[in-house]
């Protein structure tokens, strides 16, 4: 695809030219290794690699123009450069125009918060799939065109491949697209030069503290995305969270809330809660979901919320909700012919723990056995893992630690970070066991007909990340390999 430098450089804030800007463009790169003539290469200052240091790699690909923040001291007269003082965000603004700017075609609605935003996209995706529109997802788990699946890497791709998958949409003629938008992507500028019909904030919990450093730095960058909202759209959030509010206070976009407890424009109340589905009363109409739990019944009122600030009716929405799946990974129930019963969730945070032992404990009978198998991730967040071993055990009646992906961490370390949160008359109904398909199967071993296993942290995810290395490795598979 061929465009004029000067046409995608449209929304850049610029500090020096250096050359025409009326030379033609046919790719963008921020990658020197996949730049080609008559490319341009936006130079980025990463959180591993500078990519100034590659310059002439890319100048060595015949490139024709370079768009950095620090200009190299060897300037060559062939080369256009464009100097800015934010690459990151010139890198997002130009991949959007370099693709037509896709984002402003398509009623985009983004979704942040800690947790629920995959369950929420896809809930709203299937949805409005029923509904009978053509649908574009962009997930953790899967990127989606209407029924074509397109393999995720990221919650919220690079801004390159986010704006090239926003295109293919249009040319297959997507009304709606559904994303979810991660704090990482905020605060790296990937969503910038995109245009969101609407916002949604699902809540905030402790989680990523490895890179934002702070609670107060990780809840603001959420924040932004919904301050740079425009007064065109709409922004929806949880009234229930502590923050809901701080959320929606900067934002031009015309602000609604959604709550389970307090006064909001949409308002649910939970009437039965069981294992096998929930009934829920929204704005005074009752509807019975396939889906569980206290925390789902916050994704499934956002997801009635944002169905009718796009224009849908109260009555087929509600119809098209109560066809409704539980997401792969997210409360994913399996039961074996002898009534054992093992749910798989994608739960990694304490509060996402909370909530789902929280809505086992609300349905079972406690004459049965509930075991708990849980990890954490390394290279991440430290101090939730001791919050994390002391949630479990107090909701659990035992609990196995084990491996998550433990990256480039010694898994016995992350294991004894969470053993550290354990409060001593809990010790005694917990175990460890490093290798995960080992804990997984023991914990099979150890129920009985009736008894519930929950097994935590990776839920969709198919792989085990060990010293850099991704091996096979899916719980659902495993679950079902040993539980009969």
């Amino acid at each position: 695809m061929e465009k004029k430098l000067n046409d995608i450089l449209h929304g850049v804030t610029i500090t020096k030219i250096i050359g025409p800007t009326n030379c033609i463009i046919n790719n963008i790169s921020f990658d020197s290794r996949t730049c080609e003539e008559h490319g341009l290469f936006i130079a980025v200052k990463g959180t591993q690699v500078d990519g100034h240091k590659f310059i002439n790699t890319a100048i060595k690909n015949n490139i024709s123009a370079i768009v950095c923040e620090i200009l190299p001291e060897n300037i060559k007269h062939e080369i256009t450069y464009i100097q800015t003082n934010n690459s990151r965000k010139a890198l997002s603004i130009i991949a959007s125009n370099y693709n037509n700017n896709p984002s402003e075609k398509l009623n985009l609605i983004g979704i942040t918060g800690t947790n629920g935003k995959t369950s929420t996209v896809t809930f709203l995706y299937n949805l409005f799939r029923d509904l009978g529109y053509s649908c574009g997802l962009i997930s953790t788990i899967e990127n989606k065109i209407n029924d074509e699946i397109y393999t995720a890497t990221h919650t919220t791709p690079d801004p390159i491949k986010l704006n090239t998958l926003l295109s293919t949409m249009v040319k297959k003629k997507v009304t709606h697209c559904f994303m979810e938008v991660s704090s990482h992507a905020i605060h790296q500028n990937r969503i910038e030069g995109l245009h969101f019909a609407g916002g949604i904030f699902s809540n905030i919990t402790q989680d990523h503290l490895d890179y934002h450093k702070t609670f107060k730095e990780y809840l603001y960058v959420k924040k932004a995305f919904f301050d740079n909202l425009p007064s065109t759209s709409w922004a929806l959030s949880n009234a229930d969270d502590k923050n809901g509010m701080i959320i929606l206070q900067n934002t031009k976009a015309k602000k609604h809330t959604y709550a389970l407890n307090k006064n909001a424009d949409f308002k649910a109340k939970i009437l039965s809660n069981e294992l096998d589905g929930i009934a829920l009363q929204i704005n005074n109409t009752e509807v019975w979901c396939q889906i569980v739990g206290k925390f789902n019944a916050y994704n499934i009122l956002a997801t009635y919320a944002t169905a009718i600030l796009l224009n849908e009716d109260t009555t087929e929405t509600l119809t098209s909700i109560s066809n409704l799946k539980t997401v792969e990974g997210r409360f994913d129930y399996i039961k074996s012919p002898e009534g054992r019963i093992a749910i798989i969730d994608y739960a990694h945070t304490p509060d996402a723990l909370k909530n789902v032992l929280s809505t086992i404990n609300e349905s079972r009978t406690h004459n049965e056995t509930l075991i708990s198998v849980i990890g954490a991730g390394g290279d991440r967040d430290k101090s939730k893992r001791p919050i994390m071993g002391q949630i479990t055990t107090s909701l659990s009646d035992k609990i196995i630690i084990t491996s998550d992906n433990p990256r480039s961490e010694n898994p016995e370390t992350i294991i004894q970070n969470i053993k550290d949160g354990i409060a001593a008359e809990n010790k005694g109904k917990t175990i460890s066991i490093t290798s995960r398909e080992e804990a997984i199967k023991t914990a099979c071993f150890l129920s009985n007909p009736g008894d519930i296993i929950l097994v935590a942290g990776k839920g969709h995810e198919k792989y085990q990340e060990i010293n850099g290395v991704k091996y096979h490795f899916d719980d659902k598979e495993i679950i079902n390999e040993y539980l009969k």
